[in-house]
């Protein structure tokens, strides 16, 4: 099973993107291709699922993607595809709030989910929502999650880095938001 393929975007198709990780190309199944940029590299976090004719990826961005994705296939009669849609067209947050509120409305809105299939994501998964972070933007958890990779891959460990993660600017480039993390960790 893969948690993560890290490698550079090689192509980008309608629904899905291709990584190219050390001269293999993966063809892992997005909610937005084209979030992704053509020769940049990225983490893309992976969801394999086996079926007896196809081996199928399903990347996501961001780790809290992932996790929401696990949570919504476990719901019975929604698939891997029926699941995918709700992360391009939805944000984390807006989905967690229209379970825990019970909005059948806003879950239907999403292809292929209907009454009862919205009904019964909302039996499943309200109350079970709490492992995603609250209050933070999607793209400050992706920068911290780079910024704490290259910070470990310095020799840090994580109990001194992470009360240093608030105190530095994520507008900044990585280069200087690292400049920044190596300071305040030589206090």
């Amino acid at each position: 099973m893969y948690d993560y393929i890290k490698g550079v975007i090689a192509n980008i198709k309608t629904n899905a993107i291709v990584v190219d990780c050390n001269g293999v190309g993966y063809l892992i199944y997005v909610s937005n291709p084209y979030a992704f940029e053509i020769g940049k590299t990225y983490k893309v976090y992976v969801y394999q699922q086996i079926q007896e004719d196809e081996h199928l990826l399903y990347g996501f961005k961001l780790q809290e993607e992932k996790d929401l994705f696990l949570k919504l296939i476990s719901v019975k009669g929604l698939g891997c595809k029926m699941a995918l849609p709700f992360l391009s067209t939805g944000s984390i947050q807006g989905i967690m709030d229209a379970i825990e509120r019970e909005n059948v409305l806003y879950l239907k809105k999403f292809p292929k989910i209907g009454d009862k299939l919205a009904k019964q994501i909302i039996l499943d998964l309200k109350g079970k929502l709490e492992f995603i972070g609250v209050g933070i933007s999607d793209d400050q958890v992706q920068t911290e999650s780079e910024l704490k990779d290259v910070l470990i891959g310095l020799g840090y460990k994580e109990k001194e880095i992470v009360p240093i993660l608030a105190k530095v600017d994520t507008s900044l480039k990585l280069e200087d938001q690292v400049k920044d993390a190596l300071k305040l960790l030589l206090r």
